[in-house]
């Protein structure tokens, strides 16, 4: 599926400073100079801008330019990490297992409501697998309004949450992190007896205003833990 000028151009900028290529502060090219780069006209470069502002990325000023947001006072203390990543610098073999994969609307729940819009869900569901044994079951919805290529993305050779990490830049997350006992099918899918303890984590991800994800993963109690390193320039880990 092509990309939409004007969606082409807002990731173009989005990457640079999610990056750190442009860093707060910095300027952007005007408009004209823009609409010359890339061959449009002054709507699509406008259309652009105007989605990365919305989102908090740039500020847009009269007669001043456009430049890069400086982010707000706030820490994360827990970033969004990529599970295939982890295994495999541990020199382990990883492999996603799919569940479920199915493009469908909101039900009742709120969550869901929220995330949906007035759009569509991917539910997403996978078991991750470390050197042939599970390590934890996910389960994932995506807004397919925030995220429309994930109806048609290869999730066979990637799993969804390393496709999500590299296709769709997100600003804001927020983590929970409880113990629970593994359900059923939880359980079945990890290969344990029902009720046994698992760390769960829940985390909902954002693109600027827009919901990108929910994500609710099960990881056998002994298996998997975070860590979260705090301090002047220290950074999760």
């Amino acid at each position: 599926m092509k990309m939409p000028l004007h969606e082409r151009i807002r990731s173009d900028f989005e990457g640079r400073i999610l990056g750190g290529e442009l860093a707060p502060g910095d300027r952007l090219p005007i408009e004209q100079e823009l609409m010359q780069e890339y061959g449009c006209s002054r709507m699509t470069v406008n259309k652009a801008l105007s989605v990365l502002a919305a989102a908090g990325l740039i500020v847009r000023r009269k007669r001043a330019g456009t430049f890069v947001a400086r982010p707000r006072v706030h820490s994360m203390v827990l970033d969004v990490p990529d599970i295939a990543a982890q295994v495999r610098e541990r020199g382990q073999d990883y492999a996603y297992r799919p569940i479920r994969r199915v493009l469908r609307g909101a039900g009742e729940d709120q969550e869901e409501a929220l995330l949906a819009g007035r759009g569509a869900l991917m539910q997403i569901d996978g078991v991750h697998m470390v050197d042939g044994a599970p390590l934890g079951v996910e389960f994932r919805l995506v807004s397919a309004t925030a995220v429309p290529e994930i109806v048609k993305a290869d999730l066979d050779s990637v799993p969804p949450g390393s496709w999500l990490l590299q296709h769709v830049p997100w600003t804001e997350a927020e983590t929970r992190i409880s113990a629970v006992a593994a359900l059923a099918d939880e359980a079945r899918w990890l290969g344990v007896p029902a009720g046994s303890p698992c760390l769960c984590v829940e985390r909902r991800t954002w693109r600027g205003t827009e919901r990108v994800t929910y994500v609710r993963q099960l990881f056998l109690g002994d298996a998997y833990d975070m860590v979260a390193r705090f301090g002047p320039g220290a950074s999760a880990r």
